[in-house]
C-alpha cells in the first residue's frame, strides 16, 4: 500500500497568487455592489419603484455573501492540522451554503412584499415609477453581467466553488434587473401593477440560484462521487500503467473542491515487494499529475489471480 500527498500541479514559471487573486474579487465585489446598491435604493426611493428598492437590497445582500466566500475560502485554504489531518476544504462548502441560505431568505422577502400588493387588488393607488428607476435597471444590468464575468474567470483560475457561487450570485442580480427593467417599463406604461409583479420575478430568480448553490454545497459535504464519466477516465489511466493486471477497486468522494481517490490494483503475485510498490507509486503520480483536483490518492496493492 502506498501513499503520498498529491504535489504542486502549478507550473513554476507562472504561479497563481490565490491571495491576490481572491483579495481582487472580495474587493471588486463588495465596491462594485456597494456603489450600485446605493444607486439602486437612491433610484428606487426617488422613482417610486418597488421592484428597484427590492434589487437594491438583492445587492446589498451580495456584500454579505461575499464576505462569507471570502472568509470560506480564507479558512479552506489553512494547511492541515492533527485536529483536521484531511484539510479544511470543506469549511468553503460550509460558506456556500450559508451564502445559499442568505440568497433564500432575500429571495422569499422580496417576493412577500410584492405579492401583497399583487393581491391586495389596489393598483391604482401604487405610484408610477419614473425614468431614473429604468435607468438604474440599465446600469444594474450592465455592471452585474461584468461582475459575473470577471469573479467567474478567477473563481475558475483558484477553482473555488464559494466564488463560483458568488459569481452566480452577480448574474441573478443581473437577471432580477432584467425584471426590474420589464417591471418598470411597464408600470412607466400604463400598467402600476407591473413594478409589484417584476418583484415577484426577482424573488423567482434569486429562490432558484440559492437553491442550485445549496444543492452543490451539500453534495460535495456528502462525500458524493466525483462522477462516472470521471471514473472511467480514472479506470483507463490506471490500467494503462505498466505492470498493472487489473483494478479491483477504485472509490472516489468529494471533499469540498478536491477528490479523494483509493484505488485496489492487481499485480503478478510473484513480483518482489520493491517492485510491486513502484508499480503503486506510478499509479499514484500519474493520477495526481493528470487529474489536478485529486488531492490524495491511495493505492493498495492485490496480487492477481492466476
Amino acid at each position: 500500500m502506498t501513499a503520498k500527498r498529491n504535489k504542486t500541479t502549478t507550473s513554476p514559471s507562472q504561479p497563481l497568487d490565490e491571495t491576490a487573486i481572491i483579495r481582487n474579487l472580495s474587493l471588486v465585489s463588495v465596491v462594485g455592489n456597494v456603489v450600485l446598491s446605493g444607486f439602486k435604493l437612491f433610484a428606487g426611493i426617488v422613482g417610486h419603484s418597488g421592484a428597484m428598492i427590492s434589487d437594491a437590497i438583492h445587492s446589498f445582500s451580495d456584500v454579505l455573501t461575499t464576505l462569507i466566500a471570502w472568509i470560506g475560502v480564507k479558512v479552506s485554504k489553512r494547511e492541515a492540522d492533527n485536529a483536521h489531518p484531511y484539510g479544511h476544504e470543506r469549511l468553503e462548502c460550509v460558506a456556500s451554503l450559508l451564502l445559499g441560505l442568505v440568497l433564500l431568505a432575500t429571495g422569499i422577502g422580496i417576493g412577500k412584499v410584492g405579492a401583497e400588493r399583487i393581491l391586495s387588488g389596489n393598483y391604482e393607488t401604487l405610484a408610477v415609477p419614473s425614468a431614473i428607476a429604468l435607468a438604474a435597471a440599465v446600469v444594474s444590468i450592465v455592471g452585474k453581467e461584468a461582475m459575473y464575468w470577471y469573479t467567474r474567470y478567477y473563481a475558475k483560475q483558484i477553482n473555488s466553488t464559494a466564488f463560483l457561487a458568488d459569481a452566480w450570485h452577480h448574474r441573478s442580480d443581473a437577471f432580477s434587473s432584467v425584471g426590474s427593467l420589464i417591471g418598470i417599463g411597464g408600470a412607466m406604461l400604463g400598467f402600476p401593477v407591473m413594478d409589484s409583479v417584476a418583484s415577484v420575478v426577482i424573488c423567482l430568480f434569486i429562490v432558484k440560484v440559492a437553491w442550485d448553490i445549496s444543492k452543490d454545497a451539500l453534495v460535495k459535504m456528502l462525500d458524493t462521487s466525483c462522477g462516472q464519466e470521471t471514473l472511467e477516465k480514472m479506470t483507463a489511466l490506471i490500467l494503462a500503467q505498466p505492470g498493472v493486471e487489473g483494478l479491483d477497486l477504485l472509490q472516489t468522494r468529494l471533499f469540498g473542491a478536491k477528490i479523494y481517490v483509493d484505488a485496489e490494483i492487481a499485480v503478478q503475485a510473484d513480483l518482489p515487494l520493491r517492485q510491486a510498490h513502484a508499480i503503486a507509486e506510478a499509479v499514484h503520480d500519474a493520477m495526481e499529475e493528470a487529474f489536478p483536483m485529486v488531492k490524495h490518492c491511495m493505492v493498495h496493492v492485490n496480487p492477481a489471480n492466476p
